[in-house]
């Protein structure tokens, strides 16, 4: 699986780390809920630090299609809100339980 992570670049991700990803995005869900900014920038650092500590970085001049899209840890609670509604995942940014399970 390809996550590309927005300003940052593409990981290589084994999908066998799903659940840590989901448990992380378990926090955006929440803070976009509440629609928390300060709460929303935590937990999307967090997501992004798990995918880099997970993941392994692809070479910039890579060209492979991403699986996933991860906004940056600084994207706004308005930039996060359309690229969920723009991506086919229907409970967060990262596809496989939802919020709480």
């Amino acid at each position: 699986m390809i996550i590309r992570v927005l300003n940052l670049g593409q990981f290589r991700f084994d999908e066998s780390h799903m659940d840590d990803l989901n448990a992380c995005d378990d926090a955006v869900e929440a803070a976009m809920a509440d629609r928390d900014q300060e709460k929303l920038t935590q937990a999307l650092q967090t997501l992004i630090d798990e995918i880099q500590n997970l993941g392994e970085p692809l070479p910039l001049d890579s060209l492979e299609e991403s699986d996933l899209i991860v906004p940056s840890a600084d994207a706004t609670v308005a930039e996060v809100e359309a690229l969920m509604s723009e991506s086919e995942v229907d409970e967060g940014l990262i596809p496989g339980r939802a919020p709480g399970a």
